[in-house]
């Protein structure tokens, strides 16, 4: 807590206690003038303050403000009243009658309220009613009339498809004559040493050229004479 709050929070709470404490006083002298003695009459300040304390719980609560109110108001008119008569503008010696009569229908008056106050029910609340949510409008199943067939008629004949253009030869690859010589005395070598002509994959490992150039090298050695 906030050091700047202490004097201020000590000051209410010691006026809280001062001011109960000369109403509970009070609240004993009017039982005891009005005949209640023993513990009786601290039994009547308990009552009060009691009933003070039930009503203003309920009043935090926000539950039934008005039964609240009115059992508040009427304890604290008990108290209040208490306080005035003791003041001198009553014979404490003498009580009336009135008074006499307060005091003996006060516990019963009591209990009434700190039943209706312990015992009332807390309020209803109905649970949120959901949105209406407007039904989609219906969908018209409108029938399709299909197209009259006439069996009369005969059936279209439909042209018979025009054939592929053929595409053109693929242009013969050119290999340039230093190529082409390295390439023949390699297929010499080959066929010197191994006896047998040179595949397309030999030359091509030893040239290092793509496959179809390879296989185009070849195809010219074939056709043409070393």
């Amino acid at each position: 807590m906030n050091r700047r709050l202490l004097p201020r929070v000590d000051a209410v709470l010691v006026q809280a206690v001062i001011a109960a404490a000369l109403s509970f006083a009070h609240l004993h002298d009017v039982a005891m003038a009005a005949g209640q003695t023993g513990w009786k009459a601290w039994a009547y300040p308990i009552s009060v303050d009691l009933l003070l304390v039930a009503a203003w719980r309920r009043l935090r609560q926000n539950r039934s403000a008005r039964l609240a109110w009115a059992w508040f108001t009427i304890a604290l008119a008990a108290s209040l009243g208490a306080n005035v008569a003791t003041a001198g503008f009553l014979d404490m010696h003498h009580a009336p009658a009135w008074l006499r009569m307060l005091v003996a229908g006060w516990p019963a008056a009591a209990f009434l309220g700190g039943t209706l106050l312990a015992h009332d029910r807390a309020p209803h609340t109905e649970p949120p009613t959901p949105p209406v949510v407007p039904a989609p409008a219906p969908v018209l199943d409108v029938e399709r009339e299909d197209p009259p067939v006439y069996l009369d008629e005969p059936a279209p004949e439909l042209p018979e498809p025009e054939p592929a253009p053929a595409l053109p030869p693929a242009p013969a690859m050119t290999v340039p004559a230093a190529l082409l010589n390295h390439a023949r005395s390699i297929a010499a070598d080959h066929q010197t040493r191994t006896g047998a002509p040179i595949d397309p994959d030999a030359l091509r490992t030893r040239l290092g050229v793509p496959p179809q150039l390879a296989t185009a090298i070849l195809a010219q050695l074939e056709g043409v004479p070393a």
